[in-house]
């Protein structure tokens, strides 16, 4: 098992009743929170983990997003808009992070 997985398993065993609460607020913001798709809110996430640097998100969020439809290409070009607001830097750690996921 990978450490993101271990990590959220152990959250998920200790504390129960505060996973169960926040899974149900993302599942309320998700699917009643606003008009967008499943595939541009799992490519918004993306994005948010990347600008966040948060490496570990932004691994399952990618991940989240292929399941969701999006495809390496789409998640590659999100990715990209982030360079002019954000920065470089921060946009080519995230194409690192993209390379793992899909192994290249």
């Amino acid at each position: 098992m990978d450490k993101i997985a271990d990590n959220f398993k152990y959250f998920v065993s200790r504390h129960k009743e505060i996973y169960e609460a926040y899974s149900e607020y993302g599942r309320l913001i998700h699917e009643e929170g606003g008009p967008l798709d499943e595939k541009t809110r799992a490519l918004m996430k993306v994005v948010i983990s990347s600008v966040s640097a948060h490496d570990f998100a932004l691994k399952t969020h990618m991940k989240k997003a292929v399941e969701k439809g999006c495809t390496k290409e789409e998640i590659e070009h999100a990715l990209l808009l982030t360079a002019p607001t954000v920065g470089f830097p921060n946009m080519m750690e995230s194409l690192l992070v993209l390379r793992e996921v899909f192994e290249d």
